[in-house]
């Protein structure tokens, strides 16, 4: 979908619902995996020039995508797409070790751009599988980060769509089980999950950590907070953004009247805004900022100008580049080799 630019004065103040404002959730957007990704493809191209491969969407965000595409990254489904001898990033959301064997066999400069914290993830799963043990992974199916987890442990992995199809999974030993998860869903419906199948396979191990990331979690604390009180909520993020979509979910199950998501604030509708005293403000972990105040500034034009900042945590991790480009061409380190991009 391409960009439609944000109008001013598209929308109307309407008066009759009372003092308008914006509940702004803290922390949204940008993660740090999802920071490394984005500059590991800008480094990418600024170190090798255009144009740069890279397996799947480097994030699930349209703008970022299409931001990229514009510089000179080239988005396939497959490394067989890819020339030989080219370079090519792998995706936050991971790949199947048989993915980095077709690169290989290609001859293809690979750079790993997986988020560290669903490395750990596809560790655990080696792990598990190693040690004979039935991994029950939580997640959607055809989503890249699960294909990329169950890729690690081949033969050991039943997939678990959520609380539903708890029922008609079936293991081989009730003994040696054990639950890992998308780290981009739902929290709530995740421990929901794993309670059911603790009922039916009572011996199911846990994870050394939890899997579900710092970020969702966050930014689904944030918004469970705003939506109490917002009449409508409004999340600026991608359809295929697992993470976005679930907080539009979260928002509806803890009290917002009405919630929706855009990936642009021209998608935004008038007549959402009937009888909306207070509108909830979040973006999925892939989103730019600059969305976000774009979004903003057409709801000051309705007259919501008033923005009050709802924070419930701070986030300060950062992740380092993929080694191949902490360093230029001449050796020397780059600013944001050890902290993503320079803030």
């Amino acid at each position: 979908m391409p960009r439609v630019p944000s109008v001013r004065g598209r929308l109307k103040d309407i008066p009759g619902v009372g003092p308008k404002r914006v509940l702004l959730a803290a922390p949204r957007g940008y993660c740090a995996g999802v920071d490394r990704a984005v500059v590991a493809v800008e480094k990418a191209l600024e170190r090798y020039g255009a144009p740069v491969y890279v397996r799947k969407q480097i994030v699930h965000n349209i703008h970022v995508v299409s931001t990229l595409e514009k510089r000179g990254a080239i988005f396939v489904d497959e490394v067989d797409e890819v020339p030989e001898g080219s370079h090519v990033v792998f995706s936050a959301h991971g790949v199947a070790p048989s993915v980095v064997q077709a690169a290989s066999d290609r001859g293809l400069l690979a750079i790993d751009a997986t988020c560290p914290l669903v490395t750990k993830v596809h560790r655990e799963a080696v792990r598990f599988a190693r040690d004979d043990y039935e991994i029950l992974l939580i997640g959607h199916a055809g989503h890249e980060e699960v294909e990329g987890t169950a890729g690690e442990a081949p033969g050991h992995v039943t997939l678990v769509n959520g609380p539903d199809d708890v029922d008609r999974i079936e293991v081989r030993d009730p003994e040696r089980v054990v639950w890992l998860s998308q780290t981009t869903l739902s929290v709530d419906e995740t421990m929901e999950t794993v309670r059911l199948l603790r009922e039916r396979f009572p011996k199911l191990a846990d994870p050394p950590s939890d899997d579900i990331c710092y970020a969702t979690q966050n930014r689904q604390v944030a918004i469970k907070k705003v939506a109490q009180d917002a009449d409508l909520v409004i999340v600026v993020g991608s359809s295929n953004s697992s993470n976005s979509v679930r907080l539009v979910e979260v928002a509806l199950e803890n009290g917002a009247k009405a919630a929706h998501r855009v990936d642009y604030a021209s998608e935004v509708k008038q007549e959402w805004l009937d009888d909306v005293s207070t509108i909830g403000v979040t973006s999925g972990a892939s989103v730019p900022e600059v969305l976000v105040q774009e979004l903003l500034g057409d709801l000051a034009d309705a007259g919501y100008g008033d923005v009050e900042i709802v924070e419930t945590a701070e986030e300060d991790l950062v992740f380092s580049l993929p080694k191949e480009l902490r360093h230029d061409e001449s050796g020397a380190q780059d600013a944001r080799a050890l902290g993503g991009r320079a803030r």
